[in-house]
């Protein structure tokens, strides 16, 4: 079994140490992939970014989207020799759009020269209402785009069987949710995303497992980093806050403070307390002294 880390000097009882996080042949040293809808502004999009720290920009493909009002290119605000770009099939409800759509957004960056151009966030939805994931519409396109050779980092619910299901279709990545998209509910159900990691990983536990949708704050990031997830992408979190820059940052040191903690490894939960010190010693009084 390959591990994605090495160990801790000095410290048998801690996890091994992180190295930079692998996908599809790339490497990154930060954990945290971020989205450019819903800002305000371009301008309050950019910053947000910087000061996440994220390596990877998810970006709507839909022509649609690239433009805003003023005939400004989302583009044009993002610096693309700092950011991988991951284009992202976001509004498709069947294998054939999200991959018509995936094509049209390595087009788009193949003419940019980003090294996102081969990659897409695969999203293939069963509602408007949910935006939950349509399993068998997720894993028709995976097979189909990887077929086109495509790395595919797919979107699923976090049912740990549909996430293995997408894996064995050839996904580079699978990205349960933690809870429906743009909620802010956090990670609902932490025992099956702990499910996931374990079935992705059986074999290898250097496969990718980043934790997508419905994160609201900074404790979200961590609770998801320190159930051993290899990383975590969010938006709305960001884009809606009412400080969406320094909100990008507390994102940051949230998911650095998670993967730390999860390396740390924790103490078990007791019922019962435990004293930090011995009793050996302590001072007591002793009556008639």
């Amino acid at each position: 079994m390959t591990l994605a880390h090495t160990q801790v000097e000095g410290n048998p009882g801690a996890k091994p140490k992180s190295l930079p996080l692998s996908i599809a042949g790339r490497t990154f040293e930060s954990r945290l992939f971020v989205g450019t809808g819903k800002y305000k502004t371009y301008d309050l999009m950019r910053d947000s970014l910087r000061e996440s720290g994220c390596q990877v920009v998810t970006v709507a493909v839909r022509r649609e989207r690239l433009y805003n009002e003023q005939g400004k290119s989302l583009l044009e605000f993002i610096d693309l020799s700092r950011y991988t770009i991951l284009p992202n099939t976001a509004g498709c409800f069947s294998a054939e759009d999200a991959v018509r759509v995936a094509r049209l957004g390595r087009e788009i960056l193949e003419q940019l020269d980003n090294p996102g151009a081969s990659w897409v966030k695969l999203e293939v939805l069963g509602d408007k209402k949910t935006l939950l994931p349509d399993p068998s519409g997720t894993i028709e396109a995976t097979r189909e785009l990887v077929k086109d050779g495509f790395k595919v980092l797919a979107y699923t619910s976090d049912d740990p069987i549909a996430a293995l299901r997408i894996k064995e279709a050839g996904a580079a990545s699978v990205m349960p949710a933690g809870s429906p998209i743009g909620s802010g509910q956090g990670v609902l159900n932490r025992n099956n995303i702990v499910l996931c990691l374990e079935l992705l990983k059986q074999g290898d536990a250097s496969f990718p497992v980043i934790v997508d949708a419905g994160v609201g704050s900074a404790s979200d990031v961590s609770i998801a980093m320190e159930l051993g997830a290899d990383g975590v992408l969010l938006n709305t979190a960001i884009a809606h806050a009412a400080d969406p820059v320094l909100m990008a940052r507390a994102m940051r040191l949230g998911c650095e403070a998670g993967r730390a903690s999860y390396l740390a490894g924790r103490i078990p939960k007791k019922l019962y307390a435990t004293a930090s010190s011995p009793w050996e010693g302590t001072v007591s009084y002793i009556p008639g002294e």
